[in-house]
């Protein structure tokens, strides 16, 4: 069992990221859309983003244990000792992504804080 590094994860996240924000933004202009005709409750950008990202790494890690950008790197998602991480581990993998100091904890532990806190591992596949 074989831990990715950091320009793997980087270029998980660059793919992954892409994928949602492409996601939020036509979803959010179709809304605005339903908003400026049909009279619907405005909401703001970051509510489509962040409600996308969580959706998206959820489903996907529940289902295939990879996303598009896992798929595209070659890697998947498991838990500490090697097998398929639990629905509750990648419900808190996937919330606490949405977290502006996710990524502020790597000196520290080596490691993003949603891999810490849920106990899993990205490796090769």
């Amino acid at each position: 069992m074989k831990t990715v590094g950091e320009g793997t994860r980087i270029l998980n996240f660059l793919v992954d990221t892409s994928l949602v924000f492409l996601v939020a933004y036509y979803s959010y202009g179709g809304w605005n859309w339903y908003v400026r005709y049909w009279g619907y409750p405005s909401y703001k950008f970051s509510w489509f983003f962040f409600g996308f990202l969580f959706i998206y790494y959820f489903l996907f890690e529940i289902f295939f244990s990879r996303t598009p950008g896992k798929w595209f790197t070659g890697s998947k998602l498991v838990n500490a000792s090697g097998s398929k991480a639990s629905i509750a581990a990648v419900f808190i993998r996937s919330l606490t992504r949405l977290t502006v100091i996710d990524l502020f904890f790597i000196p520290f532990f080596g490691m993003p804080l949603h891999d810490s806190l849920s106990k899993t591992r990205v490796i090769e596949s």
